[in-house]
């Protein structure tokens, strides 16, 4: 029976050596290129209706419908997205709280939401 190498214990991104911003950047990139495909799939769009749609080349759409995001940007992702009338929001948190009791007062969690 065969062993994994390697058990990942927590986020596979860490244990792939990727900082805590990478991370939180692939994570984030993740989530807007998976609204966008699921709202391709759920309209049904072919090739040419998002060439349109999204005013990007040909060749883009392709690589955009393979998953070949490494080099798309963020930003451009939430123009696809607003252009796709995706809803998108952004939440941030403070850190959790450590064992040892500051002596600042709690802080309330902000979010930040904005209709796309």
């Amino acid at each position: 029976m065969n062993k994994p190498a390697h058990v990942t214990k927590g986020d596979v991104l860490d244990d792939l050596g990727f900082s805590k911003s990478e991370s939180s950047a692939m994570k984030v990139k993740a989530a807007i290129f998976d609204a966008i495909l699921e709202e391709i799939d759920r309209r049904k769009l072919t090739q040419k209706e998002l060439v349109d749609l999204l005013d990007e080349y040909q060749p883009n759409v392709s690589n955009l419908l393979r998953g070949r995001i490494a080099q798309v940007s963020i930003e451009k992702l939430l123009r696809y997205a607003e252009r796709l009338k995706i809803q998108s929001s952004v939440e941030m948190r403070p850190p959790e709280r450590l064992a040892v009791r500051s002596p600042l007062p709690e802080t309330k969690t902000r979010a930040v939401a904005a209709r796309v």
